[in-house]
């Protein structure tokens, strides 16, 4: 693949905010991702380990607060997907009620279209509400976390 060609890749994946791009051409194949491939959000891993979670796995999932007028700063979905708190089914959630977290923390993961984007918090702040459930889809724009 000509290098000129991957230079443009990287270019639109910046311009585009999506965390991967994996394009293939005959036998020659590129992917361009955001993070580092040693996070456990890799495109093929979560997917199918979150088709074989297993009841008991939900049953131990997080009890999520929601309120009817959330007060707060909202962190919204930047696209419609499929909606993970954890890394990894039986994972620990990256937040929880009453979690700390700061500008670039990672939040949830959202999957749109096999690609795993990491949400980050755009506000440092705790916490307060959690209003979408795992595995659950979301639409674009729609709120997600509520910052105090």
């Amino acid at each position: 693949m000509d290098i000129r060609k991957v230079k443009k890749l990287i270019e639109l994946l910046e311009e585009s905010g999506i965390a991967e791009l994996e394009i293939t051409e005959g036998e020659e194949g590129v992917r361009i991702s955001r993070y580092p491939s040693s996070l456990p959000a890799a495109p093929t891993a979560a997917p199918q380990a979150i088709v074989a979670a297993t009841p008991a796995a939900e049953a131990r999932a997080p009890v999520i607060e929601k309120k009817a007028s959330p007060d707060g700063h909202s962190v919204m979905a930047p696209m419609v997907g499929t909606f993970y708190s954890s890394p990894a089914p039986g994972a620990k959630p990256f937040v929880e009620i009453g979690s700390r977290v700061e500008i670039g923390d990672v939040l949830c993961i959202i999957e749109a279209m096999k690609m795993m984007n990491q949400i980050e918090a755009d506000r440092a702040g705790k916490v307060v509400s959690v209003l979408v459930e795992n595995a659950e889809p979301v639409e674009y724009h729609q709120p997600l976390f509520i910052i105090e």
